[in-house]
């Protein structure tokens, strides 16, 4: 339990309980793979010098078991100023997701002043100023919620609009640091989770997918997600969420919601 995955060999990881998420003690945490998937594409883009992840798309077609996954990613189009990439996650022999992303090449640029949208809006509320909490278990094998800690920056968790900043507290591969980009997509994922306005015994809301567009590096180890859920009364939902860091707005996110009665 002192990371969410150790790698057993190239390209395939072992998930350990820290993934597990709030559907199914057997299932992952969708956020997990997806900085699993990200730290595979920072890796292939990194020798073209396309160091900032613009978006990351992740179709989950099947959930992740909790036991071993391989990963495979490979460049569609590399140009002088992006690179797209695709791929796919595996597991006991099907693939649990396909997934796009737009890698962009950094370069120094100021802001002139008084530009409209710059600086971007601030989260919330500061880290400091919020209290700790811990995102409610909703089964006994919820070790998301061991792997990441949380403050409460408005509203409160599965209760609606909510924001809530987020910091992983054990890697995500044994032995390393996560990414900037790592720790944006382990949280980005629990943007329908923290604003769920249905009640867990009752419905499943789970996303289908998730969307993450960011504009700028994140600093810091702390994410907040200010998070609201919407349904169309036709089994369908969206979630929305403005990620930040301690900076400010950093990327919005989006999840498409499958709603059943349980």
């Amino acid at each position: 339990m002192d990371a969410a995955y150790v790698e057993v060999s190239e390209g395939v990881y072992r998930a350990s309980p820290l993934t597990v998420g709030p559907w199914s003690p057997e299932h992952q945490h969708a956020g997990p793979p997806s900085a699993l998937i990200c730290r595979a594409v920072e890796g292939a883009a990194v020798k073209d010098s396309l160091t900032h992840l613009g978006r990351l798309t992740v179709n989950l077609l099947r959930p992740a078991p909790v036991g071993d996954c391989r990963v495979e990613v490979g460049a569609d189009s590399i140009g002088r100023n992006v690179g797209h990439f695709s791929g796919r996650l595996a597991a006991d022999g099907k693939e649990i997701a396909r997934f796009t992303a737009l890698m962009q090449r950094e370069e120094a640029l100021a802001v002139p002043d008084g530009t409209p949208g710059h600086p971007a809006p601030q989260a919330p509320k500061p880290v400091e100023a919020c209290p700790v909490v811990t995102i409610p278990a909703v089964n006994s094998g919820f070790g998301y919620a061991e792997l990441v800690e949380n403050r409460l920056a408005a509203g409160k968790f599965f209760d609606g609009p909510c924001a809530a900043w987020f910091r992983m507290n054990h890697p995500l591969v044994r032995g390393e640091d996560p990414s900037p980009y790592q720790r944006v997509a382990v949280a980005a994922d629990s943007g329908n989770g923290i604003s769920a306005a249905l009640d867990f015994s009752k419905y499943v809301f789970v996303n289908c997918d998730l969307t993450i567009n960011l504009f700028r590096r994140p600093a810091g180890g702390w994410i907040c997600l200010q998070s609201a859920s919407w349904f169309g009364g036709n089994g369908c939902g969206l979630a929305e969420t403005a990620l930040y860091d301690e900076a400010g707005l950093i990327a919005r996110a989006s999840q498409s919601l499958a709603v059943r009665r349980r």
